[in-house]
């Protein structure tokens, strides 16, 4: 729907006079009410005033755009007016509005929204707005907008090869968490694109699931193909088409330079097999990081859900009925606990089994799977319903990429079998054949992974307070060196393992609060820093800044990403020593975190949440004193 398709002459007034923001909203009104759109002029300067109240529509530049859906509009439409002088709308810059627009929409649709979308884009041009203010009468008024329109959101798009831009590029953004890095190399490709004249689509693939799945006619007319991910994509539908495969983060920091190589990439070959996918020239290690992370990725949710369910359990129960029960004592408490605790328990074989899956594809799922059940039951010879000697977290991992490479190579042997026996391969012999392997190898490395995990957990336990804020400050400080990468990605997982032999009714794991504290300080040292040091950052910067309060006391480190990836020898610095010292400050005070995730929301459940509290704020002051000494003030 174009903007000139709902806004008539009638409608347009220029170079009037208002008082104030009132003023203004009553005469914009009054306007709309000639659409004939609008049943009930009070109704709906209500809703206006109602949406206005839950933050001002004006933006920068003397520009407003109030807007508001209404059950008394029937039908769309769109009213504007300029103002001889400006009055206070409350806009970000402080400056008075002069040019308003006005967008009513009926409650059912999001119609509003693509008209908004449309106008804001529009109205980012200078030259457009100069040009509105200028008009000396509606006509001329309607045609401006007309004329820019008709070039930015031509009516008829027809792509004819001599029209087409100079190359169609597909893409896929994945992160092992689907949070923030995946949708963050999305739009930053995109937005590259459209800044060189280069049409790039993008699939990305979250925790919610994949959005904006890329059709089998996009993969057939494409120019080039771009994974930005760092879990592993189903690459078969890309079979002969140029394709290039780079972690995530490049997709952030490198669009242009990925775009730009996309069409020349080598042509992709898909071979049937998920561990022979990746491009020929990707590192054995980033192989093993990739597929580890698409255990971990499918783990999380199972951590994160049950692990805040166990806390809440210890939360909602009394320890003075019995303190050996300490979470089971009440009904409530019991059914939390239960309920969380069958989603833990089932972290370590769901991890090794999509580590197995990413290297032998499905016939690696339930080799990895119960891999990972018997690290876990600490299954040996000697002992096969379970023992004392637990593999853990380690053991799951190395059964996860066992599973895998046992699956991979029985596959390879079976490949050497006569074709009619092609059918009983999945449904018999791999799945068999795959469960003694693994049975045998996890029996045989259960006691030796079990020992070195007794024997870490042991020291961790013996070790002195100076040995605990040293591994505090390590582990913190992981948490911001990358911020969803590789460290800190490590620094996670060994605070997630910790909790496993934790003593939750006790607190929980202090390591796990020293992996958590860690990634809440940069998004908040940087809100700070934006909040009291302005003239450090640009004005984009300030207007994102206080966004990372929330992102910090949620627990989302991505939050820094942005500032970090602008300016990474001052904040990176600033970020990784505020975050360590937050981490040695939480071991000092004894903190201990039963919950793997949560932020703010798991601080009632945590020991010695004041002393938690204290050391947040100081290593989210010192990363924010560190930013203000570091970054040069802004021109």
């Amino acid at each position: 729907m174009r903007i000139v398709d709902l806004l008539q002459p009638s409608r347009i007034l220029l170079r009037a006079s208002a008082e104030d923001q009132t003023a203004v909203q009553n005469q914009l009104v009054d306007l709309q009410m000639l659409s004939g759109a609008i049943s009930n002029r009070d109704e709906y300067l209500e809703a206006i005033r109602a949406r206005e109240a839950q933050g001002s529509t004006a933006i920068e530049a003397g520009i407003a755009v109030p807007h508001a859906k209404s059950q008394c509009v029937s039908a769309p439409c769109l009213s504007a007016m300029t103002l001889v002088n400006g009055v206070d709308y409350h806009a970000m810059d402080g400056k008075p509005s002069d040019l308003f627009f006005i967008i009513a929409a009926p409650l059912a649709g999001d119609v509003h929204l693509e008209i908004l979308s449309h106008l804001m884009t529009l109205l980012m041009d200078p030259n457009f707005t100069k040009e509105l203010r200028s008009a000396t009468n509606p006509e001329t008024f309607l045609a401006i907008i007309d004329r820019y329109e008709s070039e930015k959101y031509p009516e008829s798009p027809t792509v004819t090869q001599k029209q087409r831009p100079t190359a169609q590029i597909l893409a896929v953004t994945a992160c092992p968490t689907g949070i923030a890095h995946t949708y963050m190399a999305a739009e930053a490709l995109e937005k590259k694109g459209k800044e060189l004249g280069i049409s790039v689509r993008v699939e990305t693939q979250g925790s919610g699931g994949a959005k904006n799945i890329l059709t089998s006619a996009e993969i057939a007319a494409c120019d080039g193909v771009i994974i930005a991910a760092d879990k592993e994509v189903d690459l078969a539908r890309f079979d002969g088409k140029p394709l290039i495969q780079v972690p995530v983060s490049e997709g952030i920091h490198r669009p242009e330079a990925l775009i730009q190589a996309a069409p020349k990439a080598p042509i992709y070959h898909h071979s049937g097999s998920v561990a022979v996918q990746a491009i020929e020239n990707e590192s054995f290690g980033r192989k093993l990081y990739k597929q580890l992370m698409n255990g971990v990725s499918h783990m999380l949710p199972f951590v994160i859900g049950g692990g805040i369910l166990i806390a809440l359990a210890f939360l909602l129960d009394d320890a003075s009925i019995d303190y050996a029960n300490f979470g089971t004592n009440t009904p409530i408490a019991a059914w939390f606990k239960n309920i969380g605790g069958v989603a833990f328990n089932f972290m370590l074989p769901i991890l090794a089994a999509y580590i197995a899956m990413s290297i032998a594809d499905r016939p690696g799922l339930m080799v990895g799977f119960v891999g990972g059940a018997l690290a876990v039951s600490g299954a040996t010879f000697s002992s096969p319903a379970g023992s004392d000697v637990s593999a853990g977290f380690l053991g799951a991992l190395i059964a996860g990429f066992a599973g895998g490479y046992l699956t991979l190579g029985l596959r390879k042997v079976c490949d050497k079998l006569p074709n009619s026996l092609e059918g009983i391969k999945p449904v018999l012999i791999y799945p068999l054949v795959g469960l003694l392997l693994i049975g045998l190898f996890m029996c045989l490395i259960n006691p030796i992974v079990g020992a070195l995990n007794n024997a870490l957990y042991n020291g961790l336990a013996t070790m002195g307070n100076g040995s605990k804020i040293v591994l505090g400050f390590v582990v913190a400080a992981m948490m911001a060196i990358d911020m969803g990468g590789p460290f800190n990605k490590a620094a996670y997982l060994f605070g997630t393992s910790t909790l496993a032999t934790a003593n939750i009714a006790a607190g929980g794991s202090d390591v796990m609060a020293a992996v958590m504290i860690g990634g809440m300080v940069p998004p908040i040292a940087i809100a700070l820093a934006t909040t009291f040091f302005k003239n450090r950052f640009t004005q984009e910067e300030r207007k994102s800044g206080p966004v990372n309060y929330i992102m910090g006391l949620c627990f989302i480190t991505e939050g820094a990403i942005p500032f970090a990836a602008s300016d990474p020898l001052r904040v990176l610095p600033s970020c990784i020593i505020g975050s360590g010292i937050a981490g040695a400050l939480s071991m000092v005070f004894g903190c201990a975190s039963p919950a793997p995730h949560g932020g703010l929301f798991v601080f009632p459940v945590m020991h010695n949440i004041v002393g938690y509290v204290i050391a947040l704020v100081v290593g989210s002051l010192v990363g924010m004193i560190l930013l203000a000494l570091l970054k040069k003030k802004k021109a």
